[in-house]
Formats: structure tokens, C-alpha cells, sequence
């Protein structure tokens, strides 16, 4: 007896562009803090390892906020968790704005970072109960929406720096787009869904087979999920003086450098929400690694601004699926139990923020930035690794 297999339909409803644009809130601090961070050593005249620590303070914050989300969501639900997420988020924002105190940034980058993170992974557990077997795809869409708002923050933020405002006046994109969300869709929120924890000994989730119990899938996955975050915010933190380095631009301009990887990432995940509802897993991710290490080499051996920008902007279109498929495959080896992946993530990911940009800022002191960005591709064939032994049958 043949069976039919119905296709799966991602169905955008007012909640779904709640939580889009929650992640677009997430972005214009994400992507403004760390295209702002080069302005800000030139600032504080701190070297790259003292300027790293601010990806370090926001590390631990999101490591916090793992640890935390557990509880909080057990109280005040996810919902409640996202707000006060949003609120603190901004505060943080709000207090790097008003002081170049090193002290006092390296606090505000944590609060934002762990507050910030509270949000998104309780919106994106709760955006991946809401769409079920279509949560890859939400999920990337979702971060496609993000990425696309964060183009908007890393160009006004390059712009306004070059102007008489100053770098800090662009971070007030971060609060202003808060209060216009919770003004339009504040009352919004998916309806609850029904038996979404502990249904199948085996639940399969973008193409990947996951065995509640598999523990060392579990863990592997989160390996995994460390690399992506590790190799998206090297570039986050310290493209932009590397192109700077290589191509003889002002630290202001370079930050534009940023802007093509992130119009990468939003092309990448708008077409990769499609794939990821036609295509297996495993070959998709390896290919968006694959894709980012061509970028990458790009945009290392470049010393043109235009080869550069290339470089970039392949590297992001190679980055767009790689955290969405992480966060799916976290998920799928958790049992489906979106919960329990959403207080693992952050946990996973503040490691990688913390590890993955201070190291290559030691190494940038000791060995020049273009040399520490060979760190990339070693990255990167560690998460190949990690994605083709998960997907192996035992």
C-alpha cells in the first residue's frame, strides 16, 4: 500500500509576525553592538583583546540566560519571558549609548546579551511549537527577517557615524523598533498546541531523524550549533577591521563591510526557508558550510574593497541556514522537546561568543587579524564533521 506524502505549508499568521519581528528587534541590537564595537575600541583606545572582552561580557550573558530560561518560562511563561527579555535587552543597549566607561559598556553588552537572548530562544522554541513539522522553515524565515532588519542597523549606524550625531545616536533604532512592535502586536501570541512534548520515540524535523534518549546526538548537535555561532560572530565582530586592514579604509567605512554580510544572510535564509521544506538536512548544512569557507577565502586573500564586499557577501549567504539548521538539529535530538533545546542553545552559544571572538582577537595582537582569520576555515570543518557523523544511522 503506497502512502502519500502531504507537503508541508509554512501558514504566516499574526503571532508568526510577532515573533519575526521580535527577532528583527534582537537584530538591531546584535548587529548594531558589534558593527559599533570597532568605533568603540577607536573610543576607549583598548586593544583587540580588551575589545573583545565585550563579545566575552555579552558570552556570558547569553550562558546566563540559559541557565535561567528554565525557570523563567516555568513562571512567567514564554510569552511574559519575551518581554521582559525585550525590556532588558534595551537596557542594555540604552547604557552603552550613554557612556564610554569601559567598566560600564562591558555591563551593558552583557545585559543586552542576556537579556536579548532570553527573548530570542524563548520566541524561537515557542515559533517552533507553533509551526511543527514547518519550524525549520519558520525558523529560518524567521532569522531571514532579523538579518534583513539588521542591514537596516548596520547602514544607519555606518552612516549617522560618519555624520556630526555619532556612532552612538543609531542605537536608538533598538528601543524606537521595540516601541512600535509592542504598540502594533503587543496583544499577539500563538494559541497553545497540544501534546508537542514526548509523542514519538522518533520525531523527524527537516529531514533529520532524532532518538529521544540519543544523549551524544544531543550534545553533538550543540557542538555543532557552537561553531556556527562562533564562525557568525568572528565575522560579526572582526570583519570589519580586517577589511580595514586589507583594504586601507577608515574604521567608519569598514563598518559597511558588515551591511554585505548581512544582505548574505537575508538572501540566504529567505530562499532557505524553501529549501529547508524540500531538501534534506544534512546536505543542505554541509553545503552552507561549504559555501561560507569559499566566501571566506574570498575576502581573506582580497585587497580590493569590491573583491572584499564579494567575499563577504558570500560568506554570509553561506552562514544564512547554518544556525537555523543548528537550532532544528538541537531540537530533533532533544526529542522534539523545544523547551529543553531553547535553555541548551544559549548555553552552547554563549560558549562560542565567548570562545570563538576573544580568541581570534588574541590572536589578531599576536599574529595580525589576517592571520587569525584562518581560524574560519578550521571552524568550519569542525562543524562539517560534527553535522556528517550526526547524521550517521546507528
Amino acid at each position: 500500500m503506497s502512502t502519500v506524502s502531504v507537503p508541508i505549508r509554512l501558514v504566516r499568521d499574526r503571532p508568526t509576525w510577532l515573533i519575526y519581528l521580535l527577532l528583527g528587534a534582537f537584530a538591531t541590537f546584535m548587529y548594531g553592538l558589534s558593527a559599533a564595537l570597532p568605533l568603540l575600541r577607536a573610543d576607549q583606545r583598548t586593544t583587540a583583546t580588551v575589545a573583545g572582552l565585550h563579545g566575552t561580557a555579552m558570552a556570558l550573558g547569553t550562558v546566563g540566560a540559559g541557565l535561567t530560561l528554565p525557570l523563567l518560562t516555568r513562571v512567567l511563561g514564554r510569552r511574559v519571558t519575551c518581554w521582559v527579555g525585550l525590556a532588558g535587552m534595551n537596557a542594555g543597549v540604552l547604557l552603552v549609548m550613554a557612556t564610554s566607561a569601559l567598566p560600564l559598556t562591558l555591563l551593558g553588552y552583557g545585559v543586552a546579551g542576556g537579556f536579548g537572548s532570553v527573548m530570542l530562544y524563548a520566541a524561537m522554541a515557542e515559533l517552533s511549537d507553533h509551526h511543527g513539522p514547518a519550524g525549520p522553515a519558520a525558523l529560518s524565515e524567521a532569522n531571514a527577517v532579523g538579518v534583513l532588519v539588521g542591514i537596516v542597523a548596520t547602514f544607519v549606524l555606518s552612516q549617522v557615524a560618519q555624520s556630526a550625531l555619532g556612532w552612538r545616536a543609531a542605537l536608538l533604532i533598538t528601543p524606537a523598533v521595540s516601541v512600535l512592535l509592542a504598540l502594533a502586536l503587543g496583544r499577539s501570541w500563538p494559541a497553545p498546541r497540544q501534546g508537542m512534548e514526548g509523542e514519538d520515540d522518533v520525531v523527524a524535523l527537516g529531514g533529520v531523524q532524532a532518538r529521544v534518549g540519543g544523549r551524544w546526538r544531543f550534545h553533538l548537535a550543540g557542538a555543532v550549533l557552537f561553531c556556527c555561532v562562533a564562525l557568525e560572530f568572528s565575522f560579526n565582530l572582526w570583519a570589519a577591521d580586517l577589511f580595514a586592514l586589507r583594504t586601507g579604509v577608515t574604521a567608519a567605512v569598514a563598518a559597511t563591510g558588515l551591511t554585505a554580510f548581512v544582505s548574505g544572510m537575508a538572501a540566504g535564509r529567505f530562499a532557505g526557508a524553501q529549501l529547508a521544506l524540500r531538501l534534506p538536512a544534512t546536505p543542505l548544512f554541509v553545503g552552507a558550510l561549504g559555501l561560507m569557507a569559499l566566501g571566506w577565502l574570498l575576502f581573506w586573500t582580497s585587497g580590493a574593497p569590491v573583491l572584499s564586499y564579494a567575499g563577504l557577501a558570500l560568506s554570509g549567504l553561506g552562514a544564512s541556514l547554518q544556525f537555523p539548521l543548528a537550532l532544528s538539529s538541537l531540537i530533533a535530538a532533544s526529542g522534539d522537546r523545544a523547551d529543553r533545546a531553547a535553555a541548551a542553545s544559549p548555553v552552547w552559544a554563549g560558549a562560542a561568543m565567548a570562545v570563538g571572538p576573544l580568541l581570534l582577537g588574541s590572536l589578531a595582537d599576536g599574529y595580525g587579524t589576517g592571520t587569525a582569520f584562518v581560524l574560519v576555515p578550521v571552524i568550519i570543518a569542525v562543524a562539517v564533521t560534527g553535522v556528517l557523523m550526526s547524521s550517521r544511522r546507528t
